[in-house]
């Protein structure tokens, strides 16, 4: 970071034509009205509740908490060394152009703020520096990861953060600086190198949770369980976006060491953003062998479902050859006791006109018939191996 800019007393920020019509354009003027003879006066308006909480600090030590934007700029020109951490909650429009009249924010980085969804990023506008970082915190009862983004601007006397998500709790980032005045007072770039140990600190708790849901689904291939294919593609793409979110973190923070020496870095915070530096490198790699785990556990889960498939196959082939010598079987007994019905039914026709009902041997010659077309059809289907 550079020196801290002399603030004028009594004076505002330099305005850009862009800012000050779109401010202008955000706020309509409001018509003067005169009040009722007898009429209470109105309370004072309520707090946006974008505005989480805005402090200014002096040597680390917190010295005021203005309640509104207006108040904190007011109380930030009259301390000439102090700093200003506003933080703001999905915050809209006019707020943000606000502050950007007031800390002379770039319109790029003020217009990244409040559309959101940008990627994990760094850049520098003059003496400001823009941050855009991914934060991750693991839902135990849905066994899902939830994604925040946080906007952080940095400049010479002031950090603003402005949070889309539930995640970080920048309220303990907050505690935690005022606990450690001696690193608070190092400056905004104390308050963003705590914002940066808490995102990845954050990360933490996520890879341990996805590690156990991958143990789960392991154990969930090899039982067959068919709900398994799901689940891993929803993790698959949960560990997308959190790669998304990790692995522009390491660019991000050896550009910010590789200005150690530009911006005159105190040596103390040097150490704490190497680490923060070390643990970002260790979750990239962990979300990364993640990621890795996933596709081989994919492949693993489709050959086990195709040899699962195909002895599903196998059995039903199988049942079926047995079903059709089942078949044979009956079919073969069926027209061997076929044979003789017919037989019979001819000679149990009513008719007086039959050749063999005056012939002595014309029983015999029927019960004998009966017996060769019987024996003749079982040799047949016996060679056949129908029985």
């Amino acid at each position: 970071m550079s020196e801290r800019r002399a603030r004028p007393n009594g004076k505002g920020r330099g305005r850009s034509a862009w800012l000050r019509s779109l401010a202008a354009a955000a706020t309509p003027p409001t018509p003067e009205r005169r009040p009722a003879p007898e009429a209470e006066p109105a309370p004072p308006e309520a707090e946006p509740a974008s505005i989480v909480q805005a402090a200014l600090y002096r040597d680390g030590v917190r010295v005021s908490s203005p309640a509104t934007l207006a108040e904190t700029f007011r109380e930030l020109r009259l301390q000439r060394s102090g700093m200003a951490w506003i933080g703001l909650a999905r915050p809209t429009e006019a707020e943000l152009l606000s502050l950007a009249a007031e800390f002379d924010l770039h319109p790029l980085a003020v217009e990244d703020a409040m559309e959101a969804h940008q990627r994990p990023k760094l850049e520098r506008y003059g003496e400001t520096l823009f941050v855009v970082l991914r934060a991750a915190r693991y839902l135990d009862a849905p066994e899902e990861v939830d994604f925040g983004e946080l906007h952080v601007f940095v400049g010479p006397d002031f950090v603003i953060t402005v949070r889309h998500g539930a995640a970080p709790d920048l309220s303990a980032v907050r505690g935690r600086m005022e606990a450690t005045p001696d690193l608070l007072k190092l400056g905004p770039e104390a308050v963003l190198y705590a914002i940066l140990d808490a995102v990845v600190d954050g990360y933490a708790p996520v890879v341990s949770g996805v590690q156990n849901d991958i143990d789960e689904i392991e154990t969930e291939v090899f039982r067959g369980d068919p709900e398994v294919s799901r689940r891993i593609y929803e993790l698959s793409r949960e560990m997308v976006e959190f790669q998304r979110a990790t692995r522009p973190l390491v660019g991000m923070l050896h550009g910010l060491m590789a200005g150690f020496s530009k911006y005159g870095t105190d040596e103390e915070l040097q150490r704490y953003l190497r680490d923060v530096a070390d643990h970002v490198t260790h979750t990239s790699e962990r979300v990364d062998g993640f990621r890795q785990a996933l596709t081989e556990i994919l492949t693993v889960n489709a050959t086990l479902v195709t040899q699962q498939q195909n002895a599903e196959m196998r059995a039903l082939a199988e049942a079926g050859f047995e079903q059709n010598e089942e078949i044979k079987k009956i079919s073969s007994w069926a027209a061997i006791l076929f044979a003789p019905t017919l037989v019979g039914t001819i000679y149990g026709m009513n008719f007086v006109h039959m050749p063999e009902l005056d012939w002595s041997f014309g029983y015999p010659f029927a019960i004998g018939l009966m017996g060769v077309v019987c024996v003749s059809l079982y040799v047949i289907f016996k060679r056949r191996d129908w029985l």
